[in-house]
């Protein structure tokens, strides 16, 4: 296997820099939502492109791998083909993209939206996959993996070197688990600090979808469940065979957080910071509100919220009907 390492993590990011966003950070107290004194610093990837981190991997791959003239294909349950189908549309590639029917309405419109063709298949993530792979096999398309692909993992790990930037002091990162692509570049660039324990790495995963909890308890990659609010972003079955070496030597804990928590920090993300995550994007910060988590007075907590590709808000306008005027009314007016 070859190594993620800071250094081809630093390479990755300055290939990638001009097609990706620097994303915000967003500093609080632990007061704001009921908590203890301790600093939040929120990183906003929602607002990346194609509004999620997979935007970094999915340039990474693109650039740096030998694309064949029909084009790439990528299994994901949302965010994933949003981010091929975008950094694809954008460098004039040919993409197809398979779906599960879990995937959101929302997701699958964005990557309809970036010009890729669009495959619903099976009701889960390892369904898509199944078939992404057999259409790789029969027309020659190079796949893109959503996690367990090397170029996808320098990708996110860049989220770890720009959020090092921004908050250079952080004491403890907490970081939504799904396939483990997020995780293991962040980890594989902090590596250096989890030895010397000036930071600590906490992966976060829904209780339905535990897939790298499983894995820590077994020794190695096994099945898990892949159910929940988050399925489609959170629930890819088994975490990639390349982030758990990775995961076991540098993630400190892991946290198992409900559906109704999720949803919970969903609401008040956006009650509080006006802020619209997905299920997924705010798992993380499930585990903070929920108090499973609890931080040390003063300690700098950093949190990834990793997508927001939802509709849980509704922005439509109202339809108020327009009140009648009566022709005196109409005439008093001109």
């Amino acid at each position: 296997m070859t190594t993620i390492t800071s250094e081809a993590i630093e390479a990755t990011e300055r290939l990638i820099r001009p097609h990706i966003r620097r994303t915000p950070v967003v500093e609080t107290w632990g007061s704001d939502f009921g908590l203890n004194q301790a600093a939040l610093i929120f990183k906003l990837e929602l607002c990346q492109h194609g509004g999620s981190f997979k935007t970094r991997g999915a340039f990474a791959n693109l650039l740096t791998r030998t694309i064949p003239p029909i084009g790439v294909v990528a299994a994901s349950g949302g965010n994933h083909g949003v981010a091929v189908a975008y950094a694809a549309w954008k460098l004039g590639i040919p993409a197809r993209i398979f779906v599960p029917t879990v995937s959101s309405a929302s997701k699958v419109d964005k990557i309809r939206s970036f010009g890729a063709a669009l495959v619903v298949s099976g009701d889960r993530y390892s369904d898509a996959l199944a078939a992404s792979q057999q259409w790789a096999d029969e027309s020659g398309a190079l796949p893109i993996h959503a996690f367990d692909q090397f170029e996808t993992l320098l990708g996110q790990g860049t989220l770890g070197l720009e959020f090092a930037q921004q908050v250079p002091d952080v004491e403890t990162l907490l970081v939504a688990v799904g396939g483990g692509g997020l995780i293991g570049g962040i980890a594989a660039w902090f590596a250096d600090r989890v030895e010397r324990r000036t930071l600590k790495i906490i992966g976060v995963e829904p209780t339905l979808a535990p897939t790298l909890t499983h894995a820590l308890r077994a020794g190695r990659t096994v099945d898990a469940p892949a159910d929940g609010i988050a399925a489609d972003s959170l629930a890819p079955r088994r975490i990639g065979e390349l982030v758990f070496p990775i995961a076991q030597k540098y993630v400190n804990d892991v946290i198992l957080v409900s559906d109704e928590s999720i949803a919970d920090a969903q609401e008040k993300l956006w009650r509080t910071l006006r802020i619209v995550a997905e299920p997924g994007g705010a798992a993380a910060c499930a585990a903070l509100f929920s108090q499973l988590y609890v931080p040390k007075a003063g300690e700098r907590v950093g949190v990834v919220i990793s997508g927001g590709n939802t509709t849980a808000v509704n922005f439509s306008k109202p339809s108020v009907p327009e009140p009648e005027i009566s022709p005196s009314e109409r005439n008093n007016s001109d």
